[in-house]
């Protein structure tokens, strides 16, 4: 009776796993509308990660590739806050004003009308979605935006002899319940703790990935920094510091390897984040609200997903989502199929997740399909040229995990299959080679994943 209980569950999960959509093309719309009364024609709040160098950025492509001329970028009075401008051949100034303050900022602005496009270096929280319920469904694949990939790295003192803390190590240590660091195997003396303020996507990103999965608070003796700038020179110039920070802002500092439950110590390398593997990895959003057709923020959206847009979150120090191929090093540690499958292949810098408490690809994983199948066909790998391998969360029944995986290869092979991909091979390799803790449910999404490898 179990087994046929079982049987039926599984039938309906494999129904619901290769349920997908790929989204359409997208285009850089031309002829944007000039404002003609000296008012800004995109406001954009939000993430001090995003807007204090990647989001002016984007602005100023957006602007050129409309074919306005004069293009700058100059800083407002308030701190943290920039105008763009530009001019028309006819000599009309078109401006868009970016404020930095943080995530939370952004979707504020939003609900008060005083920005039309929220920049979050992390998702949309359940209040906020439903305070901007109004203007649309904020967590649809249109409102939400996955623009680039970031790491928060945790930096030291370039001094400091340390290679690797674990994320619980990192807990007690934010939390001041880990205060000297010879009790983490340092040279001795007390840790000076630095942190992003409370409006920071970056510190919401650290709190819930670190601090609350472990129950802890940040210590109020931590000094607090709107800028990761700030924050990290702070940290390069204290011996005893310790911090957290967007990849781009590592600057002078010296970033470590962090391990999270069984999985092996992963620096911040620009690879193990494109696929999201790195533990402390997140993704950086714009949200715009889909019932107010702004045409200027839709324009904008669509050029930072766009090769150009992409090629500047790379040169702004964030990881793309453009797709390569990555040779892995087989180790000990992988499964034999697993190491014979890194001396005939390589992987690509994707990987497919589905949304939280469902079987379908999440909104980022859409876009993906595109970039994947866009990818195999400029290098002629759409024939039996690929392998799917999916991952999953620890189960009670390890072969049940094995079969849940390879459900999820299949979802995103139904979808290759509808762009004429055909594939090599599709395997499940279960709860093996986690990259998270399985104890937590941002964890669990990031082990329950699939790789793509081409021959």
């Amino acid at each position: 009776m179990l087994r046929a209980v079982f049987s039926l569950r599984v039938s309906r999960l494999a129904t619901t796993l290769l349920a997908g959509v790929l989204l359409a093309p997208l285009s850089v719309s031309a002829a944007l509308p000039i404002p003609a009364d000296n008012t800004p024609a995109l406001r954009i709040q939000g993430s001090n990660t995003i807007g204090a160098q990647l989001g002016p950025a984007l602005v100023e492509g957006l602007l050129r590739k409309q074919g306005l001329q004069s293009v700058q970028t100059e800083s407002a009075a308030t701190p943290n806050e920039v105008r763009i401008s530009a001019t028309t051949a006819e000599g009309k100034v078109v401006f868009i004003e970016v404020a930095a303050h943080g995530s939370g900022t952004g979707f504020a602005a939003l609900k008060a009308n005083l920005a039309d496009i929220a920049a979050s270096s992390r998702p949309i929280k359940n209040q906020e979605a439903l305070d901007l319920a109004a203007s649309g469904d904020l967590r649809s694949h249109k409102a939400e935006q996955v623009i680039a990939i970031d790491g928060v790295a945790v930096i030291l003192h370039p001094g400091n002899p340390l290679r690797e803390l674990t994320t619980e190590q990192l807990a007690k240590v934010f939390a001041g319940q880990i205060s000297n660091w010879e009790e983490l195997g340092g040279s001795g003396g007390p840790i000076h703790l630095y942190a992003r303020d409370e409006q920071s996507g970056t510190y919401e990103t650290f709190k819930e990935l670190v601090l609350l999965k472990y129950g802890k608070t940040l210590s109020r003796n931590a000094t607090r920094f709107e800028s990761s700038e700030q924050l990290s020179d702070r940290v390069s110039q204290d011996r005893f510091g310790i911090g957290f920070i967007g990849l781009p802002y590592v600057r002078h500092a010296k970033a470590v390897a962090v391990a999270d439950g069984e999985a092996k110590p992963m620096l911040p390398t620009a690879s193990l984040i494109a696929t999201e593997d790195y533990p402390l990895s997140r993704r950086l959003y714009l949200y715009l609200p889909p019932n107010l057709h702004q045409r200027w923020a839709n324009a904008l959206v669509q050029f930072a997903q766009s090769p150009d847009g992409q090629a500047i979150v790379a040169q702004n120090g964030f990881v793309a989502q453009t797709v390569q191929a990555i040779k892995v090093q087989a180790t000990p540690q992988m499964p034999r199929d697993y190491q014979a499958l890194t001396r005939e292949a390589q992987r690509l810098s994707v990987n497919f997740r589905f949304a939280q408490g469902s079987a379908k690809l999440d909104n980022k994983a859409q876009l993906d399909l595109k970039r994947v199948v866009d990818y195999l066909k400029r290098n002629d790998k759409l024939n039996q040229s690929v392998t799917l391998v999916g991952f999953g969360d620890a189960k009670t029944d390890p072969e049940r995990a094995t079969l849940l995986s390879k459900l999820r290869a299949m979802a995103v092979r139904r979808e290759l299959l509808k762009n004429d991909v055909i594939l090599r091979d599709v395997r499940g390799f279960g709860e093996e080679m986690p990259v998270a803790g399985n104890d937590v449910d941002e964890g669990r999404i990031k082990n329950r994943r699939v790789e793509v490898w081409v021959n």
